[in-house]
């Protein structure tokens, strides 16, 4: 279990939940992006609570560990959602630009991607 904290509050949740929530927070961050995405958890008063976290560039999100003998929350929607939304953005390809004076670039890149064909295909 690990401790979640996002701007003044703390949450306890599990493993896999807290460290991808933090992942994801930094791809967005990367990405220029936001998303919100809500995880069961404990609250301060040890009791059951949802929370919907607004990820963006500047989102105050840390994990540490947590001592705690409560059974984990269920978060197993929330975290394949992260997965996959990791995968995404993982998956987008930035432009270069290509070296005017290189003419093999231009050749190569039609080689490895002929017409009609991305670098996720």
């Amino acid at each position: 279990m690990m401790h979640l904290t996002f701007s003044d509050k703390s949450l306890i949740v599990g493993d896999d939940a807290a460290k991808l929530v933090v992942e994801y927070a930094a791809a967005l961050a990367r990405a220029h992006s936001a998303d919100t995405v809500t995880l069961r958890a404990y609250g301060a008063d040890g009791g059951n609570v949802e929370a919907t976290l607004l990820l963006d560039e500047g989102a105050p999100v840390m994990i540490e560990t947590a001592n705690s003998d409560l059974p984990e929350p269920e978060n197993g929607a929330l975290v394949e959602h992260i997965r996959a939304r990791l995968g995404q953005l993982g998956a987008t390809v930035q432009a270069m630009p290509l070296d005017q004076a290189d003419d093999t670039a231009m050749a190569d890149f039609e080689h490895d991607f002929g017409p009609g064909e991305t670098a996720t295909n």
